[in-house]
């Protein structure tokens, strides 16, 4: 058995944004309170096309931004002695408004929290929803996706590697399988 495995191809991550984007255009038929703030790294890169999507289906331009989560983590002091802050950049008010929080992949929850409390410090959101590419389950905290664009049954110990082309130069979802112990 190959130790990895490719789960989402260029044209399902394309097929799983799009439906995404039809799920939270159905239940947001006002869109003028939007934002749309994608979790560095790749939350950003599927925070920008979500936005190309809703402007191609609805014609609204909606504001995006970015939010680096490191000094949020609760585990950055185990990452590194000098974890590396990238900015975060979010250019518009999230004051009352509706934030689609966008990352790639759901697992404990843990980073999520740590976006909701980077969002927190910016200012008090209505609403924030979140949208995610993979939901692996697993979770440690009490967090769940508004969207989700495939949810995956694997162990615990196997790795979810999303590969986007702004990036890697390919679209593709790879588990990476847990080596079992050989008897």
């Amino acid at each position: 058995m190959d130790s990895k495995q490719i789960v989402l191809t260029e044209k399902d991550i394309e097929i799983a944004l799009s439906q995404i984007c039809e799920q939270l255009l159905t239940k947001h038929t006002q869109l003028s309170e939007m934002v749309l703030v994608g979790i560095r790294t790749g939350g950003v890169f599927l925070a920008e096309r979500l936005k190309q999507k809703i402007l191609q289906k609805r014609g609204s331009h909606l504001p995006a931004g970015i939010i680096d989560i490191t000094l949020y983590r609760d585990d950055w002091t185990r990452l590194s002695q000098t974890p590396e802050v990238k900015k975060t950049e979010i250019h518009f008010s999230i004051e009352d408004k509706n934030v689609l929080l966008v990352d790639d992949v759901l697992f404990t929850g843990r980073t999520i929290r740590a976006a909701i409390d980077a969002l927190l410090d910016l200012g008090r959101p209505r609403r924030i929803e979140l949208a995610v590419l993979i939901d692996r389950g697993f979770r440690e905290l009490p967090i769940c996706a508004d969207y989700i664009g495939k949810t995956l049954e694997i162990s615990r110990q196997d790795s979810v590697n999303v590969e986007l082309k702004e990036l890697a130069g390919v679209d593709q979802v790879i588990i990476e399988f847990a080596k079992t112990p050989q008897k």
